[in-house]
């Protein structure tokens, strides 16, 4: 049988629940929340890179449905948990002792993310392109970051800006950089 999936090939021949069953039992600590992201592909794109981190599991707060088409068919393989309102998030990360980071430039309260000390406890938090984080999730964060940019624009897409700040995450906590 030839397995076309994009999968590498410790994972060739397996199921879907084979290969989530694997992950699984070497997941890492990182968690990922999307709160409101208006662009289904940019919610595929921040799942894929979850699953490329072996992240523990994805978080989509507010909007639900989205495009999967983007992610690659990766959502099979990684818990995605879906949360109606912000304030159950956030009580469901507390109460298992989470540090929420805001990925966010709009704000002074922001510093940039070379500066940043990870935990392995860590949920890195995205918003939509345009309004961002909403201010609540923000409060309850508890730390802010933005990433540093050295053009004309102001930030980068949200998808890629989560690919950026997992791999610090990891570069830290999984690679011991």
């Amino acid at each position: 049988m030839n397995d076309t999936r994009n999968l590498i090939d410790e994972y060739k021949g397996m199921t879907n629940e084979q290969v989530f069953d694997a992950l699984n039992k070497k997941r890492n600590e990182l968690e990922v929340a999307i709160e409101n992201v208006e662009h289904d592909f940019n919610i595929g794109t921040i799942v894929r890179s979850a699953n490329s981190f072996n992240v523990r599991r994805v978080h989509i707060i507010g909007r639900k449905k989205y495009n999967r088409r983007g992610a690659m068919c990766t959502d099979k393989y990684i818990e995605i948990i879906h949360w109606e309102r912000c304030e159950d998030f956030v009580r469901d990360q507390q109460k298992r002792g989470r540090e929420i980071v805001a990925i966010e430039n709009n704000t002074p309260r922001a510093r940039g993310l070379v500066n940043k000390k990870f935990i392995q406890k860590t949920t890195l938090v995205f918003g939509s392109e345009g309004g961002g984080i909403t201010p609540e999730l923000l409060e309850a964060a508890e730390d802010v970051r933005f990433i540093e940019s050295f053009g004309s624009t102001r930030s980068v897409n949200v998808g890629v800006a989560a690919g950026i700040a997992m791999y610090e995450w990891a570069r830290q906590c999984v690679l011991g950089g």
